[in-house]
């Protein structure tokens, strides 16, 4: 069973900056394609972007599109989300969870093994 663990969230002025990593142990991770999630005080969570396994395709929310980015280290074992242009809306608890499947190249994916999530604060 794959444990995550997510961290580099805090506090940001909108317009900053922020990189999120999510280290990943006790399984195969470089065989499954990684996400990222997002929940507002409130809401529901919500899909943010995606990598498959090998760090060669990606997928993104429109919401964040042409802002984040999401990448992996599989020697590292980690899972990255580059977040630029941040607006007060971003503000969340971040989480990231791996495919349920091995080895699938393209989106859509299937997510579990989630992490105890990391609060990202965007200040207007």
């Amino acid at each position: 069973q794959v444990q995550l663990v997510e961290f580099g969230g805090g506090l940001v002025q909108a317009g900053g900056s922020l990189r999120l990593s999510c280290a990943a142990s006790g399984g195969t991770f470089s065989r499954y394609a990684m996400g990222w999630f997002r929940q507002a005080p409130g809401k529901e969570r919500e899909f943010v972007a995606a990598i498959n396994y090998s760090g060669g395709n990606t997928h993104y929310a429109n919401s964040v599109k042409d802002r984040f980015t999401i990448t992996r280290d599989n020697a590292k074992n980690t899972v990255y989300l580059q977040m630029n242009s941040l607006k007060p809306e971003d503000t969340a608890v971040y989480y990231c969870a791996t495919d349920l499947v091995e080895f699938r190249s393209t989106w859509p994916f299937d997510f579990g093994s989630w992490g105890q999530g990391t609060q990202v604060t965007v200040s207007s």
